[in-house]
């Protein structure tokens, strides 16, 4: 081996990501298939499968004699949609089996060319295998009554000196040994998916060495983020609300490559333990498509029977998975995760207890799909639009037009009578995005090297701005001339989780100034929260005109760190802001004293208003209207006391008529209040005030209707 290039390519590569992380590798040619692949699927499948052998030769006696065929696999894969198979046989737990003929002793292995069976099969059907390696030896004893899977006397004569497999470093060679003998077999095998690095690894420069003598091979590291690998693996995680939102605690930002594996008969083992364990298959699919609308890779683990076949369950998922996600194919092939990096609409929590992803086609950014995984409790479901303007929403496996509305920030899309069990996706096409002012400079307060304020405006998806964790954090966009500014957005980087919230670098509390010559900026023309969530904030505004807006974290629901890939004004929403006939969030609203909560239940959108309890605290809705007239307002509260809430009712600073909101029982119960406004044409402003120390109620939306 060339150890001297190798170490100049290695040092190469370490200095590219060292200077500059975030462009690291992250569009070598080696990584199209899986920067193209939905899915994956893991094969936990070695000696100790059960029934469990402590022999090789009996093991491969019966995987050749109940029938193993590498086929099997690959169409099992193709039914769950998977572009890619890694088989875990080389795995600590499954006896460090090797399914191949070795010239290298140390452990268990086949004289049947398994893997290299399996590589042929996937090829000829246009699907790539990964093979798992591990570096850990710390299981040698396990499942034996005496001795070892591990033979340190036969490797050791192999390479002439004394190793002790069952130490790391001693496991390190002999598994070194491992990834070159299957380079040089196998031109057709992917790459590797590794347990953990190891120190022998390191020190031998071997992850320079594979990409020197296999640049089509790709690296993939499980629960570590090893910036010289290709993607970083997610092992499963639980506890996310809901259940089968995984990338809410993926911790690594896009462009990076990001997979998450888990199991899919979610009890027992990864590997085949004799039972036939049942598929949750609401959780199993609502991981695939929030990963898919996340861009995330997901790596399906499946539990072969020693014969290759699976359980009965399993098959039958598999079965079921091949016909469904045939019919929904085109929102998750060929797309990228919507709402965020790639552009697309919100996705996450929405209207009613609505919740799902959405994702957007590559070849076409303005062709997207909405999954609604669990639906609302109505008939109508509310996302923000993210600036794009709408022009056909139809039901994708019916192709049956849907009816939508557009203001104010907000798709709307009313009259469905059914919701899949599992995922309804809805085809939107849109004219593009409107109403966002281009051409604005953006400066910051503080930047940390590399990462300046200018990167959330450049339109590049790979750079973004730092702000070297200082608070308050401040972002100021120069318009060029005085313009409307209507709301700001907010994409921030996904590189902090939001299970736990601890973890999470993400804004919370925040100022918007608004000045003319970028010096004088008076009092802040709102203050509120946002929610600690994945995909683009929208911080909506009463219209205003200005050059300079500014906007300023004033905390955070972690950390301090907050970084930005890309940040925008709106001067108005598109397809208008706010008409009659509109919802209009309180969430999205001016509020003067008062927090967003969500901790009460029945609200719509992503929360409601909880004013402070003081006399004069209000929140303020935007109405553009397109003709003078009077409008019917539906107010949307909840007061949970037994004293009546009173306020006062404005627009456009106007005179005011009082409305009485008695209690509704519990916070819980939500009521409206309905009355009769004057709207001028064009933008209007509708003011609720409380008038007693006791505060508003709790404010969900206003409905305008003309």
């Amino acid at each position: 081996m060339k150890r001297t290039a190798a170490f100049a390519v290695f040092a190469l590569l370490l200095g590219l990501l060292t200077a500059a992380p975030a462009r690291a590798d992250l569009q070598h040619p080696r990584q199209a298939f899986l920067r193209n692949s939905i899915a994956g699927l893991f094969l936990h499948w070695g000696e100790r499968t059960s029934p469990q052998h402590t022999s090789c030769t009996a093991w491969e006696n019966d995987v050749t004699n109940g029938g193993w065929s590498a086929s099997y696999w690959v169409n099992e894969a193709k039914k769950l949609h998977a572009q890619y198979i890694v088989l875990a046989t080389f795995h600590s737990r499954l006896g460090y089996a090797r399914p191949y003929p070795s010239k290298v002793p140390g452990s268990c292995a086949t004289k049947r060319d398994f893997l290299g069976e399996l590589i042929d099969a996937a090829d000829a059907q246009g699907l790539k295998v990964i093979h798992y390696m591990t570096d850990d030896p710390q299981w040698h004893e396990e499942g034996l009554s005496s001795g070892s899977w591990l033979n340190s006397d036969a490797f050791s004569d192999y390479v002439g000196h004394d190793v002790d497999l069952t130490t790391r470093d001693g496991f390190g060679e002999f598994s070194y040994l491992q990834f070159f003998e299957q380079m040089e077999r196998y031109p057709k095998l992917a790459g590797f998916w590794i347990d953990n690095d190891n120190a022998y690894w390191e020190r031998n420069n071997l992850y320079a060495e594979i990409y020197q003598q296999r640049p089509d091979m790709t690296i993939s590291n499980n629960n570590e983020d090893t910036p010289i690998m290709d993607m970083i693996s997610n092992e499963q995680k639980t506890g996310m609300t809901p259940s089968y939102d995984y990338p809410q605690a993926v911790y690594t930002a896009l462009p990076r490559l990001i997979e998450a594996d888990f199991k899919l008969p979610t009890g027992g083992p990864w590997w085949y333990g004799g039972s036939d364990q049942a598929v949750d298959r609401k959780l199993t699919l609502g991981r695939l498509i929030t990963n898919a609308g996340s861009s995330v890779k997901a790596l399906m683990a499946e539990t072969p029977m020693v014969n290759g076949r699976f359980p009965t369950q399993q098959a039958d998922f598999n079965n079921f998975a091949s016909t469904y996600l045939e019919e929904i194919w085109e929102s998750l092939y060929g797309t990228e995760g919507g709402g965020y990096m790639y552009g697309g609409l919100k996705p996450g929590f929405w209207n009613n207890g609505a919740h799902g992803v959405t994702t957007i086609a590559r070849n076409d950014p303005n062709r997207h799909y909405i999954h609604v995984i669990t639906p609302p409790s109505g008939s109508t479901l509310s996302l923000r639009d993210n600036g794009y303007r709408i022009t056909s929403v139809t039901n994708l496996r019916t192709g049956a037009p849907v009816s939508f509305t557009q203001s104010g920030g907000t798709l709307t899309l009313s009259g469905i009578s059914s919701w899949d069990q599992y995922d309804t996706v809805f085809k939107v096409i849109s004219s593009g995005r409107q109403g966002i002012h281009p051409g604005v400079t953006l400066t910051a307060g503080s930047s940390t090297g590399g990462h300046p304020a200018s990167a959330a405006g450049d339109g590049d998806y790979l750079t973004y701005w730092d702000s070297n964790a200082a608070e308050p954090a401040r972002l100021t966009f120069d318009l060029g001339s005085a313009k409307r500014v209507q709301y700001i957005a907010v994409n921030q980087r996904e590189d902090s989780t939001v299970h736990p919230s601890s973890g999470s670098a993400r804004i919370s509390g925040y100022q918007v100034h608004v000045s003319d010559d970028g010096s004088n900026w008076g009092s802040a023309v709102k203050t509120g929260t946002v929610p600690n969530a994945r995909g683009v904030q929208i911080i909506d505004l009463a219209a205003v005109t200005a050059r300079y807006v500014r906007l300023s974290k004033t905390g955070h629901h972690g950390v301090a760190r907050w970084r930005v890939d890309e940040a925008w004004v709106g001067g108005e929403y598109a397809g208008g802001g706010g008409p009659s006939g509109s919802r209009l969030e309180a969430e999205n609203a001016t509020i003067s004293q008062g927090v967003v909560e969500s901790n009460h239940a029945g609200f719509s959108g992503t929360g409601f208003v909880n004013g402070d309890n003081v006399a004069g605290s209000y929140v303020e809705w935007t109405i553009q209207a397109p003709a003078a007239g009077n409008a019917t307002i539906a107010l949307r509260y909840a007061n949970g006391t037994t004293a009546n809430r009173q306020a006062s009712v404005t627009v456009n600073g106007g005179g005011a008529q009082t409305r009485d909101h008695p209690g509704t029982g519990s916070w819980d119960t939500w009521a409206t209040d309905t009355f009769t406004v004057p709207l001028n044409a064009g933008v209007n402003t509708l003011r609720v005030t409380a008038t007693t120390a006791n505060g508003n109620p709790n404010l969900d939306h206003v409905e305008v209707q003309p």
